[in-house]
């Protein structure tokens, strides 16, 4: 449970090896959080995250085997962690893959799986742990968007639709859970220097995972239920989401996508 000053005392991490839930592990076990579970597959190298989490003053860390395209494990697995912690403050979910356009166009199975793990095993996985989280009475999921669906590129529109739609998802939830002690926190980024996208040319206002992070920390603080990364983005795509086609295909065009 969150200590007398509101602070995070243990975090769940879908997707544990990401370098953005590195850096919120991190910045939250330097406070006051010293519990973090992180869950993924064997092959996604949470190892240094949970490394990285003990270093930075984590007591209980511990690697648990989490698939988002298995569902039917999602209730399991979840479960497990919440009745075996007691409870859990917040829920972080950066799970997702990114793939190219061209990847998806030459393998529509491949299209396919983007949209089973970056959409669909994260709405299993998200209601489950919404009724976990109702039912302690209290607590926090954050879930990571991109501003890449909010206003989908020809470059990336597969991607971009699965953002699309667990930011829809994520607004959803959030608006069914008010008034129950549970907020939905959605996370807008844009370019994020991340092993996911190394080699990749940097877009503008690309950030880092660490700022990344502590956007989302400050956001919490401030019961912010949408955090920008950087908060800038905010007003390009105010812009953006409101141009006519035809306009929108010229500012993609001219943005390399």
């Amino acid at each position: 449970m969150q200590d007398a000053l509101g602070e995070v005392q243990s975090v769940l991490v879908l997707g544990g090896g990401s370098d953005i839930g590195r850096a919120l592990c991190v910045r939250l076990a330097r406070s006051r959080c010293r519990t973090v579970v992180l869950a993924g597959r064997p092959e996604d190298d949470m190892e240094p995250v949970a490394d990285a989490a003990r270093a930075a003053g984590a007591t209980t860390v511990e690697l648990v085997e989490w698939d988002s395209t298995d569902v039917a494990s999602h209730r399991k697995v979840i479960d497990d962690v919440f009745d075996r912690f007691g409870s859990i403050d917040l829920v972080y979910v950066p799970a997702g893959i990114l793939g190219s356009q061209e990847a998806f166009d030459a393998d529509p199975t491949f299209a396919a799986k983007a949209v089973e793990i970056n959409f669909g095993g994260l709405v299993s996985a998200c209601l489950v742990v919404a009724d976990r989280l109702e039912k302690q009475g209290y607590g926090t999921l954050v879930l990571m968007s991109s501003v890449a669906g909010l206003r989908a590129r020809k470059d990336n529109f597969v991607y971009g639709s699965t953002k699309a739609g667990l930011d829809a998802f994520a607004q959803g939830l959030g608006d069914s859970l008010h008034g129950r002690g549970v907020r939905v926190v959605v996370v807008r980024p844009g370019f994020v220097r991340t092993k996911m996208t190394e080699g990749m040319d940097a877009a503008p206002f690309s950030t880092t995972p660490d700022k990344v992070a502590e956007l989302i920390v400050a956001g919490l603080a401030k019961g912010q239920e949408i955090v920008w990364a950087p908060p800038l983005l905010q007003y390009p795509f105010f812009v953006f989401r409101l141009l006519p086609r035809f306009l929108w295909r010229i500012v993609a065009e001219r943005a390399g996508g």
